[in-house]
């Protein structure tokens, strides 16, 4: 299973910086990241090479840390290429509470980092149509 990072953060400057800063100096790996915002905090959504050692760092040094399971789907780097992933997801009824991407290389596949309403369901839906669910071990060798 592959795990996200949520970091709480407060709205002001620097706060972003000293995170990454700490995650940096423990010698942990940012793989991507995410990060939203509201009027008082935001939230940083990041998959690592070592969540156990970054959660703890950022725990140790008063970020509010929570861990939630997430899949990372291979979608074809062109038109179509996400619509493709999204139609059995809809066809099952399937929610899918937010997402965010990125590509490695142009042209060839993009990586989509899901939090659906029922993980155990949207993996073997995806599975069963023949999309590319990656594990944390291959998401790191791309």
């Amino acid at each position: 299973m592959l795990e996200q990072l949520s970091i709480f953060l407060e709205n002001k400057p620097g706060t972003l910086e000293v995170a990454v800063r700490l995650l940096a100096e423990a010698k942990i790996n940012i793989r991507t990241l995410a990060m939203a915002d509201t009027a008082d905090f935001g939230v940083l959504r990041l998959l690592v090479n070592d969540v156990e050692k970054a959660a703890k760092v950022l725990k140790d040094n008063g970020f509010a840390v929570s861990r939630t399971p997430v899949l990372a789907v291979e979608v074809p780097d062109r038109a179509g290429g996400l619509a493709q992933v999204l139609t059995p997801l809809r066809e099952a009824g399937i929610n899918i509470e937010y997402l965010y991407a990125f590509v490695e290389r142009s042209g060839e596949n993009a990586v989509i980092i899901f939090r659906f309403s029922d993980y155990s369901v949207a993996k073997e839906v995806l599975k069963a149509q023949g999309i590319s669910v990656l594990e944390g071990e291959r998401l790191y060798k791309l």
